[in-house]
């Protein structure tokens, strides 16, 4: 676990993660005793903050899987005019490479698909670009189903010996029909099949921070309901691409695609 604190005048900003590499979520926590607000700039984007306390303030930032080593400025400016810039130094990353034999509809698509995976990818797009402003979460992050993941997260996939997107999310080996539980609480924002996950939960938990859900077998929600923590969202299953029934948890903060085992790290029940 990394932790470290930058004190620029009244600003204390504390860092806490499990490591500062690609995929990784970061937690910063900013004290700001004179202040009343704070904003938080990462990688190009606005964090929004929440408050944590009497002048204290957390903002989660994301450090996206293809993040290349380096330096990156975090800017924190309170509204009583104070600033500071904490320096995260992300560090180098090796991702393991798997190779899997699946449909090859879902590898090269048929013309007659094109139309719908392009729709697709503009919904999930514009999902990312929607998240509420407000924060959704209540209680600490929960595993969605019982068993551990089996599939590192990051892993650069090749389907049917052609290379394709790393693997954004952890997969769950499950049985078919195993509950899949909200990871917490939040507003369901895509409850339908997608070409190439399957059946698709996603939950928008607020500030920028979705989980997804995929190949699932049943839903239990629908679209615009409102689920807490630990809630039934559906079952899993085989759909989408795959080689075998499991759950497959994709986590967003900021647009930044992170591990979900690093959310749980940081976030989850002790």
């Amino acid at each position: 676990m990394v932790a470290q604190i930058l004190l620029i005048a009244a600003l204390q900003v504390t860092a806490r993660a499990r490591s500062l590499q690609p995929g990784e979520l970061v937690v910063l926590t900013i004290a700001a005793p004179r202040a009343t607000a704070v904003t938080v700039r990462a990688f190009d984007r606005e964090v929004p903050p929440f408050a944590a306390g009497p002048d204290r303030w957390r903002a989660l930032v994301g450090i996206d899987l293809e993040t290349a080593p380096g330096t990156y400025p975090v800017n924190v400016t309170s509204d009583e005019g104070e600033n500071a810039v904490y320096d995260l130094v992300v560090k180098p990353r090796q991702f393991r490479t798997r190779r899997l034999t699946v449909d090859p509809a879902f590898v090269t698509p048929p013309p007659s698909a094109e139309e719908r995976i392009t729709r697709e990818a503009a919904l999930l797009e514009a999902v990312w670009r929607a998240s509420v402003p407000d924060r959704l979460w209540n209680a600490p992050f929960v595993r969605p189903v019982p068993q551990p993941a089996n599939s590192a997260f990051g892993t650069r996939s090749i389907f049917n010996e052609v290379a394709r997107n790393p693997h954004g999310g952890a997969d769950f080996m499950s049985p078919a029909g195993t509950a899949i539980h909200a990871p917490n609480a939040g507003r369901i924002v895509v409850a339908r099949g997608l070409y190439f996950s399957g059946n698709t939960v996603v939950i928008d938990h607020g500030l920028g921070l979705f989980s997804m859900l995929a190949h699932l077998s049943a839903f239990d929600v629908h679209e615009g309901d409102r689920v807490s923590a630990g809630q039934v969202v559906g079952r899993v299953g085989a759909s989408g691409r795959v080689t075998g029934p499991h759950l497959h948890w994709a986590v967003r903060a900021g647009h930044a695609r992170v591990d979900p085992l690093s959310l749980l790290a940081l976030l989850g029940k002790r």
